[in-house]
């Protein structure tokens, strides 16, 4: 693990940063899926969860190559990886049901980073097992009836969830959300590129077959929740921006390649978002005064960019993603367990509450959205 290690490592000042964080002894952390090493989200969660001071990384639980996928492409890597970890005292399961139960009185933050459609059975066997802090990636399960079932679950068993949301609290959006707040009438757009190309679309929608506001969207409508005061019943107006809407059929499935709108809410609060499956690859925040922008930041800016090319020319074989939101992942993590270890609020930190009305309102302004392109 070393050298993979050595291509991600934070330096000096954000490590120290780290050690004084307040939190009296590191979090006992659980990982659920782990997948292929340098592929895999829940193995780039490990490899961080491993080097942070405030975790202590006690299991892995890994289905598909400790199950039917012990010959798969990957598995040689994996297991490699499981012998080193279990010689430094971290345990390998194939299911969250063959971990030991948490002791009494004890505390156990599990990160699950499995498929979407697999968390809500492996969220109840971790509280089943007594897991007290959930970590879930985002958006945490298929529908809106899922999650509501889960966070029912958390909410009898005393269980903290959190999702994974990193843009409310890339450094991008907070530069816009500052300078918004201080500046009177402020308008921000949040525009989300993706580099497909058109040929691409095809399977794009196939794999993120729940559609353009559930997925590559979601984040930007987690801000709006988080941030905005958006919610089903707080909503206004929703207006499509129909030059910068594309609603396709490709294939079986029919979603948007781009789509653009504007939310008001009932408070007056006006925000822009924009997504484009073929726009490049970065997201910016543009902030706005009588439709003239005053200030915008992007991701990777300029000191990203060059942080990134260099750590992707010492590992070529890494996602080039985990490199780009390496510090946001950081970032919510080290919240997270501020929280489990001393109870103080994780910032900006999205809730299960927060995940359950984001998914709500991906439903409505998809419909709505439609209906008005109509």
């Amino acid at each position: 693990m070393g050298g993979v290690l050595s291509a991600i490592q934070m330096n000096a000042a954000e490590y120290a940063s780290y050690l004084t964080r307040g939190i009296p002894q590191p979090v006992d952390v659980a990982l659920v899926g782990c997948g292929c090493p340098k592929r895999g989200m829940g193995w780039y969660h490990l490899v961080q969860l491993l080097e942070m001071p405030e975790a202590n990384v006690t299991a892995v639980v890994e289905p598909w190559y400790l199950g039917a996928g012990k010959e798969a492409p990957g598995a040689d890597k994996f297991m490699e990886m499981k012998a080193d970890l279990e010689s430094r005292g971290v345990a390998f399961y194939a299911s969250v049901t063959d971990m030991p139960a948490v002791a009494a009185g004890g505390k156990l933050c599990v990160l699950i980073a499995g498929r979407t459609a697999d968390n809500p059975r492996f969220f109840k066997e971790c509280i089943d097992k007594g897991a007290t802090h959930i970590y879930l990636e985002k958006p945490g399960a298929p529908t809106v009836q899922e999650l509501e079932t889960m966070k029912q679950q958390a909410s009898e068993a005393g269980v903290g969830v959190f999702l994974g949301y990193n843009k409310n609290v890339t450094k991008y959006v907070t530069l816009a959300r500052e300078f918004e707040a201080k500046t009177p009438g402020a308008e921000t757009t949040f525009i989300h590129n993706n580099a497909y190309k058109p040929e691409e679309l095809p399977e794009c929608f196939s794999r993120n077959r729940e559609g353009m506001l559930k997925n590559m969207a979601v984040h930007e409508l987690a801000l709006l929740v988080t941030y905005y005061g958006v919610s089903c019943d707080n909503v206004e107006s929703v207006a499509p921006i129909p030059e910068d809407c594309t609603l396709q059929t490709l294939g079986d499935f029919t979603d948007f390649s781009k789509v653009a709108f504007t939310v008001t809410t009932k408070d007056g609060k006006s925000v822009t978002v924009k997504a484009d499956r073929c726009g490049g690859s970065n997201s910016i925040a543009i902030v706005k005064v009588d439709g003239e922008e005053v200030f915008s930041s992007v991701t990777p800016d300029d000191e990203l960019k060059a942080r990134v090319e260099e750590q992707q020319k010492a590992d070529p074989e890494m996602m080039p993603y985990f490199f780009l939101q390496s510090d946001d992942y950081l970032t919510l993590k080290s919240r997270v367990l501020k929280n489990v270890a001393t109870g103080l609020p994780a910032e900006g930190i999205a809730t299960i509450d927060i995940a359950v009305e984001t998914i709500k309102v991906a439903e409505m302004f998809n419909e709505q959205i439609r209906a008005a392109l109509a």
